[in-house]
């Protein structure tokens, strides 16, 4: 194991902002991001996700084995998020429920950028259309998490048809703005794209860290509610991401030879969002508490996959 990876990630800045606003509230101090602030920057981050994927995509060459692979990850991203929201729904209520199956199904940016860096350090290469990979597993995972919240309710239920819940859901202001960012990031002119490159790019970590630093403070405010389920969910967010990544390791075979993208391909079926579906909920889904969802993805399976997750998916791969 690598032990210089695992202290560089438990140092990164993300998670060390989110510790940050939890201990503010700890500390009762007035810091605070203006409601207004934190939901421009919740759209921006999913904007750049979104972008970023497009251009990613524009770049790859279509071959079967790029085609399988973005299927495979879709399926992962379509699949999870039911077995979890089945499995928690009882014991976390229906809009906590899909928050954290929608959480489960996307993927964790900085997960798939420490994985890459994993592969680095052991000369394992990986192909480019995994970015792209990545940012198509979002929208599957955040539609099918306000899908089952919105099939779950008896009102929805009983007055909307499954084709106008999903219509609604696609067309649901988060969802249709990383897919529109996706599909306008892969159409872009190059040389434009270039132009708003520092937008996309550069300021995305600076945005991202105060980000967390909102969600921290948001989930300290409301740190009880994690406690009161703190057996079940800390549970969940352990054996959950273990799951999906020795399954998805093992059926990648299927689908790619490389070992490095059926690595990636696993690491994101572990991996879980605070970026996407945190912005995506507290828009679509305001009365999801963060306080469980977050804390179960950022605090408990991103270092579970730096940590152990990683040497055990390659392992698989590699026997």
């Amino acid at each position: 194991m690598n032990y210089q990876l695992l202290l560089e990630n438990l140092t990164n800045p993300a998670l060390l902002f989110f510790a940050l606003g939890i201990l503010a509230v700890k500390l009762k101090s007035d810091l605070e991001i203006p409601s207004t602030t934190s939901k421009f920057i919740s759209l921006y981050l999913l904007f750049s996700i979104g972008f970023k994927g497009g251009q990613e995509l524009s770049h790859s060459e279509f071959s079967t084995e790029i085609l399988l692979t973005i299927l495979f990850a879709i399926l992962a991203a379509i699949l999870i998020p039911v077995y979890v929201f089945l499995i928690s729904k009882r014991k976390l209520g229906v809009e906590n429920a899909g928050a954290i199956a929608a959480s489960y199904g996307s993927v964790s940016a900085v997960t798939f950028v420490t994985a890459l860096n994993f592969l680095e350090t052991l000369s394992i290469r990986s192909d480019g259309h995994m970015v792209a990979v990545m940012a198509l597993m979002e929208a599957p995972a955040i539609i099918v998490g306000v899908l089952l919240i919105r099939s779950s309710s008896q009102k929805v239920a009983h007055n909307q048809s499954l084709k106008s819940l999903f219509v609604h859901s696609l067309t649901n202001s988060s969802v249709l703005l990383i897919l529109g960012s996706l599909i306008i990031g892969y159409l872009a002119n190059e040389k434009a794209a270039e132009g708003i490159k520092p937008f996309t790019n550069d300021l995305f970590k600076g945005f991202l860290v105060i980000f967390l630093l909102d969600m921290g403070i948001n989930s300290a405010r409301k740190l009880g509610d994690f406690f009161k389920h703190g057996w079940f969910v800390s549970l969940l967010a352990v054996i959950v991401p273990l799951i999906n990544g020795c399954v998805a390791a093992y059926l990648s075979q299927f689908v790619t030879s490389s070992e490095g993208n059926r690595f990636i391909l696993a690491v994101l079926a572990a991996s879980a969002s605070y970026i996407a579906v945190p912005a995506a909920m507290k828009i679509s889904v305001p009365n999801a508490n963060p306080s469980i969802y977050v804390p179960m993805t950022l605090a408990i399976t991103f270092p579970l996959n730096i940590t152990l997750g990683m040497p055990i998916y390659l392992a698989i791969i590699q026997l």
